[in-house]
């Protein structure tokens, strides 16, 4: 679950790389309940992390922290009590056990002790190599095989997304009823952006109420098809 997020509604993935937020959604009526919104979300979140590996641990250590007067990352001034300046000092976190550091005393080298600092920070970062520490689930991702969308079921358009007040389980097919003690009857309603609303009705009275339902279906599916073949010849 590494970079994913449980939300009310389904899914959430997020991970921050260069101090860029990727983010993407996944709900579960849009992929037909949260077992398939999760697997849509696992393998989007598995293509960003293969795709964009984290900075490298040098890239990291060459960034000017917030807190840097020196305007050269990793080389600080050293002052006396008076704010004369003492030196420069060179300072480079390799490892948890390793800490390179260099100081060049100004009473010493003059004006030549920061460029000294500053020339030798760049072969103390010649010694980094690596990655970014990340989260551990991050190197798994990378090197597992991609996973497979074959079983993956496609996402559902809007249209197709079951509503909390449909009660016929099936998006764009309803059952209406006027008035009290009339029949009813199922109908099929599809909304086109651009084209507006097709829908059809299928009396109760005429064809009975489970052959009226069968055929609002199938008159649901007919809209369907319809729809995604206006939008291929759209494009």
């Amino acid at each position: 679950m590494y970079g994913i997020y449980t939300r009310p509604w389904g899914f959430e993935v997020s991970i921050v790389r260069a101090g860029v937020r990727h983010r993407e959604v996944f709900g579960r009526a849009s992929y037909g309940g949260s077992a398939q919104a999760l697997a849509h979300a696992q393998r989007w979140r598995d293509a960003l992390v293969k795709s964009l590996p984290p900075s490298t641990r040098r890239s990291r250590a060459e960034k000017i922290r917030p807190n840097n007067k020196t305007g050269v990352p990793g080389v600080f001034r050293l002052l006396t009590p008076s704010g004369k300046i003492l030196g420069w000092l060179a300072k480079t976190y390799i490892a948890h056990d390793q800490i390179l550091r260099s100081l060049f005393l100004a009473s010493a080298l003059g004006s030549a002790a920061r460029s000294m600092a500053i020339h030798e920070r760049g072969r103390q970062l010649g010694q980094m190599s690596g990655l970014a520490k990340v989260h551990p689930a991050e190197e798994a991702i990378r090197k597992a095989p991609a996973r497979s969308a074959a079983n993956l079921p496609t996402k559902h358009s809007k249209s197709e997304i079951v509503r909390k007040n449909n009660r016929s389980g099936i998006s764009g097919v309803t059952f209406k009823s006027p008035r009290p003690k009339h029949p009813g009857y199922w109908m099929a309603i599809t909304y086109t952006a651009g084209k507006g609303t097709t829908s059809k009705a299928f009396s109760v009275a005429e064809h009975g109420h489970d052959k009226a339902r069968t055929l609002a279906e199938a008159e649901r599916r007919r809209q369907l098809a319809q729809k995604k073949r206006d939008s291929r010849q759209a494009e």
